[in-house]
């Protein structure tokens, strides 16, 4: 008895000593992805270093290799988190937006773009802005799923506004071969029906809505107007209006905030 006491004593501890270590490993795993940031928000890519983290958490680097072995592990993690965060909000906003509304569509998925962007400026300029120097990502890229599913976000508002954009650009000169294969990996198989026409539309819409949302985050849009939320929804309804699609009361009026 003694014996099966003592197994039975060690089978119940031992799983909770290991959900413990495994939750504090968790939380400073989540500290030093935060502080990453943190860093680079205050002193831009350079500052992420393993030392620098280190000392701002009071730890040795030592102690931090034993939860990123390197540098470009931990940007390749965080790159990872924060474009995957991308993904799902627009992926999110496209789905809960009336598939039978295309601009509604067009519209949530630039909205959810936008505030995720002005919520996590240190992970949209992690993703699109400033490269961290002698970063070298994974074959692959550092979030391939992210990626593709945000490429193909995009796609999607290009195939959702064709059926009345593909009389404005009939005259296109636009072929496959002026796309590069891993963008049309992406998108031909998802949306076979759009011709190269409507790629370049994808990518049209693309600078759109990029260029604004970087300015503003940036901090240059803010110099020149107090209402950049005005300036973003009254350009998303002209790109609307553009692309020939159809407004219903569900997409809401002109300039109204997209939700």
């Amino acid at each position: 008895m003694t014996g099966r006491s003592g197994t039975g004593t060690d089978a119940g501890t031992a799983p909770a000593g290991r959900g413990r270590r495994e939750r504090l490993r968790a939380e400073t795993t989540a500290e030093i992805k935060d502080t990453a940031l943190r860093l680079m928000a205050s002193g831009g890519p350079d500052a992420i270093t393993l030392r620098a983290i280190a000392r701002e958490m009071g730890m040795t680097a030592n102690a931090i290799y034993g939860y990123f072995a390197t540098r470009d592990d931990l940007v390749t993690t965080l790159i990872d988190d924060v474009y995957s965060a991308l993904a799902d909000a627009v992926d999110t906003a496209w789905t809960h937006a009336p598939a039978e509304d295309p601009a509604a569509r067009i519209l949530a998925w630039a909205g959810a773009f936008r505030t995720w962007a002005l919520t996590n400026p240190e992970g949209f300029r992690l993703v699109y802005g400033d490269p961290v120097p002698g970063y070298r990502a994974p074959e692959g890229g550092p979030a391939p799923d992210a990626a593709r599913r945000v490429c193909t976000g995009l796609a999607g508002l290009a195939a959702a506004a064709w059926p009345f954009a593909e009389p404005l650009y009939r005259d296109s000169a636009f072929t496959w071969s002026d796309f590069d294969a891993g963008l049309l990996d992406k998108v031909r198989p998802a949306f076979p029906e759009l011709p190269p026409a409507g790629v370049a539309l994808a990518l049209r819409v693309w600078g759109h809505l990029h260029g604004l949302v970087a300015l503003e985050v940036y901090g240059h849009l803010g110099r020149q107007t107090a209402s950049p939320d005005k300036l973003f929804q009254e350009e998303l309804a002209r790109l609307v209006t553009t692309l020939g699609v159809p407004r219903t009361d569900r997409s809401g009026p002109p300039g109204s905030r997209t939700r």
